[in-house]
């Protein structure tokens, strides 16, 4: 399963933040959360959002640093990114337009 979400993925705030988190998004997110692939909240939906942010902005990065089972791998695989590069595209999305 983690090899057929690494070949999905693989394509996959403030204004510094969005332009930042763009970027990581495009490369990392795109794949899953453009379409809400096994569950993932569309980027720019805030109502898909919404329970997951009610929890706080540090928790919703900790959970993608940790990975959500069984859809949302650890750092949705990009293992080389930042904790303020992940942080940066949790922004984006949660600030793009659908």
């Amino acid at each position: 399963m983690w090899l057929c979400l690494c070949v999905l993925l693989s394509g996959c705030g403030e204004p510094g933040e969005v332009a930042a988190g763009e970027e990581t998004y495009n490369r990392y997110c795109f794949s899953c959360h453009a379409a809400g692939l096994a569950g993932a909240p569309k980027t720019g939906i805030a109502d898909m959002w919404a329970p997951r942010l009610a929890k706080g902005r540090e928790v919703l990065l900790a959970t993608t640093i940790e990975g959500i089972a069984p859809g949302m791998p650890p750092r949705g695989l990009c293992q080389e990114c930042t904790d303020a590069q992940l942080n940066d595209a949790i922004g984006f999305m949660l600030s793009a337009k659908p």
